[in-house]
């Protein structure tokens, strides 16, 4: 049995965040040591070609990873950035990973590890000793004839993506010190322990994962394929122009569009209800599993879509709960004069940042 790999060194040293994602990079480095964790440095690089070529996103949903792009881009941000900080927590998308809820009666943690192991090989789709392994206990529930069961959230990684991210990383001179996915970073940057039933909707460039969240731990995680693109895509075809013009609309007139602006909206809502349908029928998969969790009370945005001028209210609207856009850098201390661009970076570094808070 493998277990993802976990964190080296002296807790509270400086580290650096790397989120990896369809069609850009982002890095956060934060120090430890006052009372508040302090952002040093970040970077954001974008690739625009991808928007024109979908054969030039840094990742894509078949696994396939563009690992000498992404060590030329990466050299080039460290290069810029000269952080302190050489130890890296990367994170892996969803759909790189396979993650799952196993249910198992009550056991000793050796007997649960033993038989992790044998019903994992019955659901990952490739061989055991292809992959890593981890797990968390996310639930509990007594059957009707009065036995105990519990409830484990498993998640698998191919070593092959490991070992890439190692590549990758050490080219840049950096050392990988943990792998983990996206959605474990979300839910400590966004929820910590926060109590509150909270579905965690990341919409990023070509996928888009939503994580529930329950006491303050991740207990179940999906993804869809309708994302930021699939709204640019819609718009270009539609309007018959490029898809970089496409982009640039989308970015200045959003879903809230009225007057000259509502058809727009109405291009691109169709696939925004993609995505929120998505989010209820997770909402439905999880109770069928977890009949007795509350229902979720609040939705938090994430991601570059949540940026998207209307979205939050279009939820809402849709919904009918409470929906925020992810504000990380709240918990954080940084140098004043990148205020007015908080609120878009917001949502773009959740993950980085939450990568970089692993060890505190």
């Amino acid at each position: 049995m493998f277990r993802l790999p976990f964190l080296k060194g002296s807790a509270g040293a400086p580290c650096l965040g790397l989120d990896i994602g369809t069609t850009s990079i982002k890095i956060a480095e934060v120090a430890f040591g006052g009372k508040t964790p302090r952002i040093v440095n970040y970077a954001l690089l974008e690739s625009r070609g991808s928007l024109a070529r979908a054969n030039t996103a840094l990742q894509t949903s078949t696994l396939k990873l563009f690992d000498e792009e992404i060590r030329g881009f990466l050299r080039s941000l460290i290069a810029k950035m000269a952080p302190k900080a050489r130890r890296v927590v990367a994170s892996i998308p969803p759909f790189s990973a396979f993650t799952t809820v196993l249910s198992f009666p009550e056991m000793s943690p050796t007997d649960l590890e033993k038989a992790i192991a044998f019903q994992a090989s019955q659901y990952i789709p490739l061989p055991i000793s292809e992959v890593a392994l981890d797990w968390s206990k996310v639930g509990s529930y007594e059957d009707d004839k009065g036995f105990k069961h519990i409830q484990i959230l498993l998640t698998s990684v191919p070593h092959e993506h490991i070992r890439k991210y190692r590549s990758i990383v050490e080219a840049a001179g950096l050392s990988l010190q943990a792998i983990e996915i996206e959605s474990m970073s979300l839910v400590r940057m966004l929820v910590g322990g926060d109590p509150t039933p909270t579905v965690i909707v990341d919409v990023g460039a070509r996928s888009t994962s939503i994580s529930i969240v329950e006491g303050g731990t991740l207990r179940f995680v999906s993804q869809t394929d309708f994302a930021g693109f699939s709204l640019t895509q819609a718009l270009a075809t539609s309007l018959n122009i490029n898809p970089v013009r496409a982009e640039e609309l989308k970015r200045e007139r959003g879903v809230a569009g009225t007057g000259p602006n509502y058809e727009l909206s109405t291009i691109m809502l169709p696939f925004l209800d993609g995505i929120i349908s998505e989010v209820k029928r997770t909402d439905f998969s999880y109770h069928s599993q977890f009949p007795n969790a509350p229902k979720f009370e609040r939705i938090i945005l994430s991601g570059g879509g949540a940026n998207l001028l209307g979205i939050q209210k279009y939820f809402q609207d849709q919904m009918g709960v409470p929906v925020v856009k992810a504000a990380p850098f709240v918990k954080f201390e940084y140098d004043r004069t990148i205020e007015p661009l908080v609120p878009e970076l917001n949502p773009l570094m959740s993950v980085a940042l939450g990568l970089a808070m692993r060890q505190k």
